[in-house]
């Protein structure tokens, strides 16, 4: 078995479709901290607050800790080790035995050999991570948080041609058709030399959580509230309207017309005859993504 196999067989934790990226977000931490550091441990007193940062930032809305995927991680597959002053094995998931016990994390021997051997191993199991586990207008902002470096043309190549093979092409083209290349949010269109510019496919419910790749599942929207959406910024009603997060604050006059302004409008439904966004996708929506409550 390689090492993106063993990856992706780190086990989550499930309930009801929920989203838990808390092992993977430690792994691309630790794999930034590789780049940085090599094989140098990680103290938990070091990581505590960048990992809760990470978690808050690109986890789903509850609440939830660092030192889950700190502990948790050791039940998988020769990826992790956490040992304490007082010798190997980790305290637990809790903050305070982590703290009070002085707890190192590192990953495996095995795994750091492995990545010190292969030089492009690092970019294929974050990338790896990243599809797995978060739409693509976040990759790029996670990755500036954990301090990683993608830039390594081969295993991107073979990335890319990794998530083709997965991914329906035909897609995006089918959403923007169906929305009249105009975003559903915003009605923002552009084109560039008889192509669309700016606007995208989002999915509602995550392709790396089983959102399909169905016309009911997508919206046309610009670049900015794509993002917003994915980051939970922006969210749907189960009327079909639009929901600011409270959460999100800013004295721009620019935000407040391009965000702050779409509170409860009717989101903008695609040609006739065509399937609107299914309830189902824009509750795991809410319940996943989202950052509520909403705005009124």
């Amino acid at each position: 078995m390689d090492w993106v196999e063993r990856v992706a067989g780190i086990k989550p934790w499930k309930r009801h479709g929920e989203r838990a990226p808390h092992k993977p977000l430690l792994l691309l931490y630790a794999l930034g901290r590789f780049q940085r550091d090599g094989g140098r441990p990680i103290p938990f007193s070091s990581a505590e607050a960048e990992l809760g940062l990470l978690l808050k930032e690109f986890g789903p809305p509850r609440r939830t800790s660092p030192g889950y995927p700190f502990h948790h991680l050791t039940n998988d597959d020769s990826l992790w080790l956490v040992e304490t002053m007082h010798g190997p094995g980790s305290p637990g998931a809790e903050l305070g035995r982590l703290r009070e016990a002085q707890a190192i994390g590192r990953l495996h021997p095995d795994l750091l050999r492995a990545l010190t051997d292969d030089s492009g191993l690092v970019v294929r199991l974050a990338r790896y991570l990243l599809d797995a586990n978060f739409e693509p207008s976040l990759h790029p902002d996670i990755c500036r948080l954990v301090g990683l470096e993608l830039n390594d043309q081969v295993a991107a190549a073979e990335q890319a041609s990794l998530s083709a093979a997965r991914r329906n092409p035909a897609f995006r083209e089918r959403v923007l058709v169906a929305y009249e290349y105009c975003c559903a949010f915003c009605a923002y269109e552009g084109w560039l030399d008889g192509t669309a510019a700016g606007l995208d496919a989002a999915h509602v419910r995550w392709w790396a959580f089983d959102g399909p790749d169905d016309l009911d599942n997508g919206l046309c929207l610009c670049a900015i509230h794509h993002k917003l959406f994915d980051k939970g910024v922006l969210g749907l009603t189960p009327q079909r309207t639009i929901a600011v997060s409270r959460k999100f604050a800013s004295r721009s006059p620019a935000a407040g017309q391009m965000v702050l302004s779409l509170a409860g409008r009717p989101l903008r439904e695609p040609q006739r005859g065509l399937d609107p966004v299914d309830g189902g996708h824009i509750d795991w929506h809410i319940r996943q993504v989202f950052r509520g409550p909403a705005r009124h």
